[in-house]
């Protein structure tokens, strides 16, 4: 009784290998997609009736979302397998936050719209003083 599994440990090797490649070519093709694709994550029209206020609330939010989503993004790479989470579910929400901010900039500028001047802190009315006591209170409930 002779047992031959050379060939077919081979045959499985082969396939691994193959198998490997192809999810890494299948990988590296969402890698290449990038931030050049906005159409695909935000709606080109979204912003077209949006005044420049509108506007420029949207900017600040979209920034910090940004910043948030790298954040987390950076917080994934650290840990085991993390680059891999990362980009698999971080990557796809970062791009459609960046094309966002791309057509909210391009309305921004359609719109000839300009940074409002930061708020100035308006200043304080005075409080008004605080009643002294005028002695003990009597309890509740009795009449003098």
């Amino acid at each position: 009784m002779s047992v031959r599994f050379p060939r077919r440990l081979k045959l499985s090797r082969a396939a691994a290998v193959i198998a490997l490649l192809a999810s890494a070519a299948g990988v590296s093709g969402c890698a290449q997609i990038g931030d050049t694709v906005p159409s695909a994550f935000a709606d080109p029209a979204k912003y077209e009736l949006y005044d420049c206020k509108q506007l420029e609330n949207e900017r600040s939010n979209l920034k910090t979302r940004a910043a948030d989503q790298e954040k987390l993004m950076a917080k994934a790479e650290t840990g085991v397998g993390g680059t891999v989470v990362s980009e698999m579910v971080y990557r796809n929400e970062l791009i459609s936050i960046h094309s966002q901010q791309k057509l909210a900039d391009e309305a921004w500028r359609k719109g000839k719209c300009h940074e409002s001047p930061p708020d100035t802190p308006a200043v304080a009315a005075p409080a008004a003083p605080t009643p002294a006591a005028k002695g003990p209170r009597a309890p509740r409930g009795l009449v003098h």
